[in-house]
């Protein structure tokens, strides 16, 4: 996708390091960042100066490539893999991505070890941007489908940023966004503002921007009363694990939203490549929902009449707050699942037929 009319993926390699795009500058600046050790990576996915399921994984497995570069040793390259995996424990690309990538490696000779780990991290890559492509265009079709029953703009709500810089391009939630734009179908987004870190502001709304997309950015309790009037559509969001039985793991607001769709009729679709589906674990109690720094509540960051970003106190200085990441939607809640393989029910049933 586009930043200025210029073309970029979220990451890619170069004279063995690794470029990323600094998302905890965006919107108010943009600056690509070197990763020149392991260490880099595992602080870009801590920091989220790279963050969304699909572009933490694939951060991982270019992780993995740098802790080659700087000490070829199997026994440094374990513990480079621990560090990754313990990086972000709720989005289930990144242990995938690690898995998959010391798995291709194991009992490969140091000569060879760096070509191949570089090759794998590759295809990760190339292959999240296929699946984000697919998912855009199988979920093109309930767009069109509302479109032509309607005789309209069709009115989107989606929530934090599953778009292209929560991937490699393209994005998951967007993606049907963005082919149904190009495709010269009349959309606009209610874009979440998504607390405490404003995914959806700082980050959604400036991706729609950059591609011409009418968006509108709402706070976060906004949504249900948008369905109680009519004015959304559908919803779609992304996820950081969704299990086996269909239930989904995503940004903490997520189950709220759903609720709301359940109790207006509104469909609620969840997007996601096969490599966020948890196969292991049907509860969801058994995920792990991270916590992070209640700082991120009690601060907000922004950009001052001098152009310098921020950040500024807005709680009283002894009031304590609870910053979960993720929540739970129970697939009963689920309209249905947007995958680069088709369409299915929230369910076993449902992920199997397309995941055999």
């Amino acid at each position: 996708m586009k930043i200025d009319g210029k073309s970029y993926k979220t990451i890619w390699f170069e004279n063995n390091l690794v470029k990323i795009i600094d998302q905890t500058k965006l919107p108010h600046q943009f600056k690509i960042k070197d990763l020149k050790t392991v260490k880099d990576a595992i602080n870009a996915i801590k920091t989220m100066e790279v963050r969304g399921a699909p572009l933490i994984g694939a951060t991982a497995a270019y992780g993995l490539v740098l802790s080659i570069i700087e000490n070829n040793d199997l026994s440094f390259l374990k513990k480079s893999s621990e560090q990754l995996i313990a990086s972000r424990p709720t989005a289930i690309n990144l242990k995938w991505a690690i898995d998959r990538m010391m798995k291709k490696l194991n009992g490969i000779n140091e000569k060879d070890i760096l070509k191949i780990a570089l090759d794998e991290a590759k295809s990760i890559k190339d292959e999240d941007e296929g699946f984000c492509k697919n998912i855009g265009l199988n979920g093109l079709k309930i767009i069109e489908e509302i479109s032509n029953k309607k005789k309209g703009t069709v009115n989107i709500l989606t929530h934090c940023n599953a778009g292209w810089l929560a991937t490699i391009d393209w994005g998951t939630a967007t993606s049907p966004i963005y082919h149904a734009h190009q495709k010269g179908i009349k959309v606009h987004v209610w874009v979440d503002e998504t607390r405490p870190r404003n995914q959806g502001a700082n980050l959604t709304s400036y991706e729609l921007n950059e591609e011409g997309i009418s968006n509108t950015v709402i706070t976060d309790n906004a949504g249900g009363i948008l369905m109680q009037r009519g004015q959304v559509d559908m919803c779609i969001v992304g996820t950081d694990r969704t299990l086996s039985n269909g239930d989904v793991c995503n940004k903490i607001g997520t189950y709220l939203k759903a609720l709301s769709a359940k109790d207006n009729n509104v469909p609620f679709y969840v997007a996601l490549p096969s490599s966020t589906i948890d196969w292991s674990i049907k509860d969801h109690k058994q995920i792990p929902i991270e916590e992070r720094n209640s700082e991120e509540l009690s601060h907000v960051e922004g950009i001052d009449e001098n152009n310098v970003i921020k950040k500024v106190r807005i709680y009283p200085q002894k009031s304590k707050s609870l910053n979960l990441a993720f929540d739970v939607t129970p697939a009963k809640l689920v309209t249905g699942l947007i995958t680069e393989k088709g369409i299915c029910e929230a369910s076993e049933k449902g992920l199997k037929g397309l995941f055999k």
